[in-house]
């Protein structure tokens, strides 16, 4: 089972539209994916047309039970998606108060890992959404996962955050005696801009050897997918984004290492 984590301490560089999309293509794939939801907000539920504080269980629920975990449980907090192949695990707004309420209990920041362990026979990919906070739940997902991808808006702004989450994970890889390995993805494209070809250029001199060599552009079809409740893979699978993406697929794969 392959974990990957997409992370950014900024919001709105297009992490929610990156899981929805790579999930979206590997589950048309015939792939079984599981899309976890670690955002208060939860935008991934939404975009797939669930409403996560009508769900019956949630991420949040887990973590309250984090010394009660089984398949059972963790099973029946998955919710099924529209989409075939393609589970959810919801996040909703109680998991904003993790931090305050469980921040300070031993093995908090391995619970997502464990929760994995109890469905590794279930999925053959399981793609994280994480808030642009630094705290347990980001902690966790990058505890949980063995590919970490940072997607990153082509902007002034996005590049700062970059450097806040470059050093996150210099000071957790640190601290777990363990290196991170990532893929920086420049995202929302625009080449008629000053913003994003420079953008471009900054991220190339400063991150080249994690920086993947092409581009996600700027596409209207993302939008669109994210109003039908559909990865864009199904809206429209020919659009530019989504070739995009299944150029960024492919690259993330060969990452990977040939045993699983």
């Amino acid at each position: 089972m392959k974990v990957w984590t997409i992370a950014n301490q900024k919001g709105g560089v297009g992490k929610t539209t990156s899981v929805i999309t790579l999930a979206g293509i590997l589950s048309k794939l015939g792939k079984r994916v599981l899309v976890i939801d670690t955002d208060p907000h939860a935008s991934l539920g939404y975009y797939l047309g669930i409403d996560s504080e009508e769900v019956p269980g949630s991420l949040y629920d887990l973590f309250l039970a984090h010394d009660q975990l089984s398949s059972d449980l963790v099973n029946a907090h998955i919710v099924p998606t529209a989409v075939e192949c393609l589970d959810l695990l919801p996040a909703t707004m109680a998991l904003a108060t993790v931090d305050r309420k469980l921040g300070h209990v031993d093995g908090m920041g391995l619970l997502i890992r464990n929760i994995l362990s109890h469905v590794s026979g279930r999925y053959d990919y399981v793609l994280i959404d994480c808030p642009p906070v630094l705290g347990v739940l980001m902690v966790n997902a990058l505890a949980a996962c063995n590919q970490i991808i940072i997607p990153v808006q082509t902007e002034f702004l996005a590049l700062k955050g970059l450097e806040r989450m470059v050093k996150t994970m210099g000071l957790m890889g640190r601290s777990q005696q363990e290196k991170y390995q990532f893929t920086i993805v420049p995202t929302m494209f625009d080449k008629r801009t000053k913003a994003s070809p420079f953008a471009l250029a900054e991220l190339q001199k400063n991150y080249s050897e994690f920086l993947w060599s092409d581009v996600i552009p700027v596409d209207t079809k993302f939008r669109d997918s994210s109003l039908a409740h559909l990865p864009a893979s199904y809206f429209s699978p020919s659009c530019r984004g989504v070739k995009a993406y299944e150029k960024l697929l492919k690259y993330i794969e060969s990452l990977e290492p040939t045993h699983d």
